[in-house]
C-alpha cells in the first residue's frame, strides 16, 4: 500500500513530550488510527472535527500491535521526542529545512498547509515537529511524519 502521511496541529505548549503524549492519547481515544480507520490520510491535517469512530483496542500498545508492519498510520507510532531522526520518534524540523521551505524559521499555520515540501525527506516510521507561529508568538505545534508502509 505504501507509506501514508500523517499531520496534526495542536495548541502550543513548551513541553513537546507532553504535547506528543497528550496527542497520542486523544487520537487513540478518538479511534483515529489503523486498523480502525483504513484511510486516515484523507482527513489531513487531522483535528478535532475529523471523524472519530472511537478506540477499538484496550491500549495504544494493543492498537500498534494490531497494525502489524504498517504501523498505525498515525501519531500513535511515535513514542518519544528525539534530537535527531529516529524510528518511532519525532525530532525538530531543522532550521535549514524551515528556511528553505517557508523562508522563515517561524512558519504560520497557513504556510505549512500550503507547502508540504518539508515531508519529502522524511523516512518511513519517523516524524518531525515544528513550532507554528501567529505573528511573533508560538501558537501551535505541528507533528508530521510517515507510516511504516
Amino acid at each position: 500500500m505504501g507509506a501514508q502521511l500523517w499531520m496534526y496541529f495542536v495548541p502550543y505548549q513548551e513541553d513537546i513530550s507532553k504535547a506528543l503524549q497528550e496527542l497520542r492519547n486523544s487520537e487513540f481515544a478518538a479511534g483515529r488510527y489503523y486498523p480502525v480507520m483504513m484511510h486516515l490520510f484523507k482527513h489531513m491535517p487531522i483535528g478535532p472535527t475529523s471523524p472519530a469512530p472511537g478506540a477499538r483496542h484496550a491500549s495504544i500498545q494493543d492498537a500498534v500491535n494490531a497494525s502489524d508492519a504498517t504501523g498505525s498510520r498515525s501519531i500513535l507510532d511515535m513514542q518519544s521526542v528525539s534530537d535527531e531522526p529516529k524510528l518511532f520518534a519525532v525530532c525538530p524540523l531543522d532550521t535549514a529545512t524551515l528556511k528553505a521551505t517557508f523562508g522563515t524559521i517561524r512558519p504560520t499555520h497557513e504556510m505549512v498547509e500550503n507547502n508540504l515540501a518539508f515531508v519529502e525527506d522524511l523516512e518511513r516510521g519517523e516524524g518531525v515537529y515544528a513550532i507554528i507561529y501567529k505573528g511573533d508568538t508560538p501558537d501551535e505545534i505541528l507533528f508530521a511524519g510517515y507510516s511504516f508502509d
